[in-house]
């Protein structure tokens, strides 16, 4: 009896649907760099109309859908859209392409990569090259530095660069796209943090087909230019002037190599969301997600943030006078580079947890430790 209890408690329900998912494939694969999210934003507002009142969006692209527009309470899902990626910095007149960062892209995974420049003609293909391993001579092999890294569109000349249609701040994005990794993980570049926009319309669609009516209006964000200092979220926060915050973002899975759990806390891909504990993080706020969490069977993981949690949890809490805010976590392997990888139990839970956490929210409920 023992042994078919644990069967019973260990056995998951999807939430993703196929539908979903082909939605969430297509979402990772279309390219939305910081200041540069406009054709994702589309897709993604395409997604969540069926479930919402309304829409807007706002002067730099952070997208929004509601529900009870006309609701004096207001609460927000929120995660951020846009993807690490590069600008053309510098073009030599041999017809080569030194780089600089559009958020925090990694310099060492470059060497060998395919990329996409973004340009008013067109996408133009072009590779991280790199000197091969037989010309690399000397006591001290030379890393890929940010100095040193440089991109090859086939051009033998400055003008033949320009002529693509090229110039100085172009955006260059990865070419990697979505998969599905032994029918456990998903996989690609920017599921930090596209997975959470996909995440936050997934509770849109529940709430909507399970036909739940909230007794106060629900503001599904997907805010702009995390990647370079939680910038959209700070706008939005002013706008929507919310009283309560859920953020969802990415957060690392400490089990691979070369990680110190010391510093990092001791989290894993599979084993639930993570629910974060930070001076930003409202106590009260917290706990009703770990109690929605217990009382609903939904695995969750803890961590620590010293100081602040590096999220769009930040923006909100510390926006229009200090809003309740919270933050719950994907464990995401291999986060910045074109290999990210999310467990999809994982995936499911976080949308059940944010999906039963509102349910548990009360109209004006006042989230203060004392009065």
């Amino acid at each position: 009896m023992a042994k078919k209890k644990d069967d019973e408690k260990k056995k998951h329900t999807p939430v993703v649907t196929k539908k979903s998912l082909q939605f969430l494939e297509e979402y990772i694969n279309n390219p939305a760099p910081t200041g540069y999210e406009w054709e994702g934003q589309k897709l993604w507002l395409n997604y969540l109309k069926p479930y919402i009142d309304e829409h807007f969006i706002d002067n730099y692209g952070t997208a929004v859908g509601v529900i009870n527009p006309k609701a004096n309470f207001k609460v927000v899902i929120e995660a951020h859209a846009d993807e690490i990626s590069w600008y053309v910095n510098y073009i030599t007149s041999d017809g080569l392409i030194y780089v600089i960062r559009n958020g925090g892209s990694d310099h060492q995974i470059a060497p060998s990569k395919r990329v996409n420049i973004h340009t008013e003609k067109g996408l133009v293909k072009a590779v991280f090259g790199w000197p091969a391993i037989h010309t690399r001579h000397g006591e001290k092999e030379q890393a890929p530095e940010l100095k040193n890294i440089f991109l090859d569109c086939g051009c033998t000349s400055k003008e033949e660069v320009e002529k693509l249609g090229i110039h100085v701040g172009c955006v260059i994005t990865y070419e990697d796209e979505f998969m599905v990794l032994n029918d456990r993980y998903y996989v690609g570049r920017a599921l930090d943090n596209r997975v959470g926009g996909f995440m936050i319309a997934e509770v849109a669609r529940l709430l909507k087909e399970n036909k739940k009516k909230l007794p106060f209006g629900l503001y599904i964000v997907n805010s702009v230019q995390e990647e370079i200092g939680l910038r959209g979220a700070e706008m939005i926060a002013q706008r929507i002037k919310p009283n309560v915050a859920i953020i969802t973002d990415v957060t690392h899975d400490t089990t691979t190599p070369m990680i110190n759990k010391n510093i990092q806390g001791d989290l894993a891909a599979g084993k639930g969301p993570v629910v974060s504990y930070a001076p930003a993080v409202q106590t009260n706020l917290n706990k009703l997600l770990i109690k929605t969490a217990e009382k609903n069977n939904i695995p969750f993981q803890r961590q620590a943030s010293s100081r602040s949690t590096g999220t769009d949890t930040d923006a909100f809490a510390y926006s229009n006078g200090g809003v309740p805010s919270a933050l719950i976590s994907l464990p995401l392997r291999y986060m910045h580079t074109t290999v990210e990888m999310v467990h999809k139990e994982d995936v499911d839970n976080v949308i059940s947890l944010i999906y039963e956490s509102l349910l548990n929210i009360t109209d004006g409920q006042d989230f203060r430790e004392f009065k």
